[in-house]
Formats: structure tokens, sequence, C-alpha cells
């Protein structure tokens, strides 16, 4: 008897680690919202259209032109000219951090094109938390929305990938290059 109720115990023990197992593997989005639903405009102010990316990996990145990793619009640009056909770039101004993005859209814009012979998409700029956190950045920020994971944006280039289905991958904080194999491995 004793050891048919240690089996019993045994075995539910067991059930439950592997229910857990399943629960922590699993991810839950209470919303139906896709990242293709999301409205933002351009630098030039025109209708970005996410859903014309469907079938592309898409990188989002927070930028700014008063910051130490500037510089990594040049790798960004490579990036971008090497995996066009699989990648898309989108580049989003922010001025929440240290005031390190204070110009005008055209200001950004020749910039970008000056120093960094930037061609990727580039947004309006936005806010990328806070109170005034544009609804693009909810969805990347929240794992309630986006079915994955939850951050907050640290810094400015922090980075936020999303497959060619729409489906979020991960983020990246500033300092991991847009040429490290982390990111480079979600585009093959």
């Amino acid at each position: 008897m004793r050891i048919l109720i240690i089996i019993s115990i045994f075995t539910l023990l067991n059930t439950l680690t592997n229910f857990k197992t399943i629960m922590n593997k699993t991810t839950i989005k209470i919303t139906d919202t896709s990242i293709y639903d999301m409205k933002i405009n351009s630098l030039t102010g025109e209708k970005i259209e996410l859903e014309k990316f469907k079938g592309k990996t898409i990188l989002f990145v927070n930028v700014a032109s008063k910051c130490g990793f500037t510089p990594q619009y040049k790798d960004l640009q490579e990036l971008h000219t090497k995996y066009k056909e699989k990648l898309v770039i989108i580049g989003v101004p922010c001025n929440q951090f240290g005031g390190q993005e204070p110009g005008s859209a055209k200001e950004i814009e020749s910039f970008c094109q000056k120093n960094y012979g930037v061609n990727f998409l580039m947004t309006e700029k936005i806010d990328v938390k806070g109170d005034n956190q544009h609804p693009l950045y909810s969805w990347l920020t929240k794992k309630e929305l986006n079915g994955v994971k939850s951050s907050s944006v640290k810094w400015n280039f922090q980075k936020y990938m999303v497959d060619k289905n729409g489906d979020f991958i991960d983020f990246f904080y500033s300092t991991t290059s847009p040429l490290s194999d982390k990111i480079i491995n979600n585009i093959k």
C-alpha cells in the first residue's frame, strides 16, 4: 500500500513538473493585434504600411543623432544593403534619452544621409517609453501584445526583431552590434 502511495505521489509530481515546463514555454497573447496592424508615419510624413513587409524580417531600432551609439548607423546601413531581400530595417528617431535627437525631420534625414549614407526606412520621431509611448513600441515591449516577452527600452539604438511572419523574435540592447551573430542568425 505504501509503495502504491509513493508511486502515485511520484506520478503526480512528475505530471505537475511537465505541466509547469509546458506552461513556461507557452506564450499567451491577450490580444490578436499584429505588428502589421500598427500605424506609424515615415520621417517625411507618409503612412508606413507594415503589412507590405510580410515575408521579411523587420528590425526596429530607436535612433538618435547625438549618441555614443550613433556610429551604428553605418552598420545598420551595411546590414540593410547586404540583406535587403530578407530584412527591413526601420529607424525610429526618439529624443527621450539625454535629448540626443533634438532635430526636426529634415535635420534628422539630412544628418543620416550626409554622415552615414542611410537609405533604409526612417519613421517620424516618437516616444518609445512612458505615458506617450507609441503603440508600435507598446507592441514591441509588452508580452501581452507581442506574445513572447516584455522589456523596457533602456537607451538609444536598442533593437527589436520581428520574423517574416510578424512574430516577435527578441530585443537586443544598444551594445549589440547590428552586425552581430545574434542579429544575423535571425535573418537567415
